[in-house]
């Protein structure tokens, strides 16, 4: 019966970073900067508004594309925030979470054997949606150049296969993001080919050395752009699992086919809570974005001591810095980190072959565990020296 199974099915894994951690239960007393989670508490407001919800028995269906209050809030939100312009009726759809955002944004736009350029080292969760469309993922090696896309990279891959380009800033797992220079750069390449721009912004509220910004919001972007959001990050909400997505009206009625049959709806409580999230809680990652810039000095700060060089990240909380000098697969070393040190993080081949002379440090984390964590990797990279 195995051989009745989706071909293209078959041939996805397991994202790398569960496959690591699944390695790793059997140690007891692990500090792991494993986890892309938010370790702040979602806020009052929010939580309260789905208890009020769940009280008013506010637990039925809700239009496929999600409450218009919340759409309307959620157009608001983008608006006041990236002046981004959409309307709430016929240009938002909710969505559970960014990664069902993702994975109905690409069905909708692939069919078999067009290609999709994806900045490596990457998230793990593009490439297997990619692949089960029959699609092909294409890997561009951004390692060499800041881990940043470049028109002049992208001429290189683009053809007349290639259908979208997915541009995931700020980045996991490098937290580096694009500056309003580098944006209208590729806003002016893009906008002249007729290729879909796929702009995974789910870091956005995180950002550290300027504001971000879309590149739907560059002339000539709009028509092609799917830009993603969510609350999964910004408001410490990745458990409720809301997303959100905007694209122009002819793009977005055709990916709600696809998100109706897929889930309906997203949870209706969740929504509730999303709406406190989007009004009274709209400045909520204000606060947690300074902790993390905190962190992530710290954390820099510690890794110069030790002589791993890292690229300084403007977003998200996560750190990329390169093991490329002992000459050990990243997997290799993040076991031995574990088994000597107690100490887990992710081996960077699990965001493509070009991520493996790196690790992936989160700072999602307490500044103690943090401070303890830093102690057991400058330990252990003592001993390989």
């Amino acid at each position: 019966m195995k051989s009745f199974i989706n071909d293209n099915v078959q041939q996805i894994q397991i994202s790398g970073i569960r496959k690591f951690a699944q390695q790793i239960e059997k140690y007891e007393n692990v500090i792991a900067l494993t986890l892309g989670q938010p370790d702040f508490q979602t806020p009052e407001p929010i939580k309260q508004a789905a208890i009020e919800a769940i009280s008013s028995n506010q637990t039925v269906y809700t239009p496929n594309a999600g409450l218009p209050v919340l759409r309307d809030a959620a157009s608001n939100y983008v608006k006041q925030k990236y002046g981004l312009t959409y309307d709430s009726s016929s240009e938002v759809i909710v969505t559970v979470g960014a990664s069902q955002a993702l994975d109905v944004a690409i069905r909708t736009i692939l069919t078999e054997g067009c290609e999709v350029i994806l900045p490596a080292p990457i998230y793990p969760g593009y490439a297997p949606i990619i692949t089960t469309c029959g699609a092909k993922p294409v890997f561009v090696d951004t390692s060499d150049h800041g881990f940043k896309i470049t028109p002049e990279l992208l001429e290189q891959y683009i053809n007349k296969n290639t259908r979208c380009i997915v541009l995931p800033y700020p980045n996991n797992p490098t937290g580096v993001t694009l500056t309003k220079e580098e944006l209208e750069n590729l806003a002016s390449y893009l906008s002249k080919k007729e290729i879909f721009i796929l702009s995974d912004e789910i870091y956005s509220e995180l950002t550290f050395d300027s504001v971000h910004q879309s590149i739907a919001s560059f002339p000539g972007m709009r028509d092609k752009t799917i830009v993603i959001n969510g609350l999964s990050k910004s408001h410490s909400m990745t458990g409720w699992r809301i997303g959100f997505l905007f694209a122009p009206s002819y793009l977005a009625q055709e990916i709600l086919k696809v998100h109706q049959y897929n889930v309906s709806c997203a949870t209706s409580i969740s929504q509730f809570a999303a709406i406190s999230a989007l009004t009274e809680c709209i400045d909520s990652p204000i606060e947690m974005a300074k902790e993390y810039q905190n962190r992530r000095d710290y954390m820099l700060d510690r890794l110069q001591q030790m002589g791993l060089p890292c690229i300084k990240p403007g977003g998200a909380f996560y750190l990329f810095p390169s093991i490329k000098e002992f000459n050990i697969p990243s997997m290799e070393f993040a076991l031995k980190l574990v088994e000597q040190q107690n100490l887990a993080v992710i081996p960077g081949e699990a965001f493509s072959e070009y991520g493996d002379s790196f690790i992936r440090l989160s700072y999602a984390y307490s500044m103690e565990q943090l401070k303890l964590a830093c102690d057991r990797l400058e330990a252990f990279i003592t001993t390989l020296r």
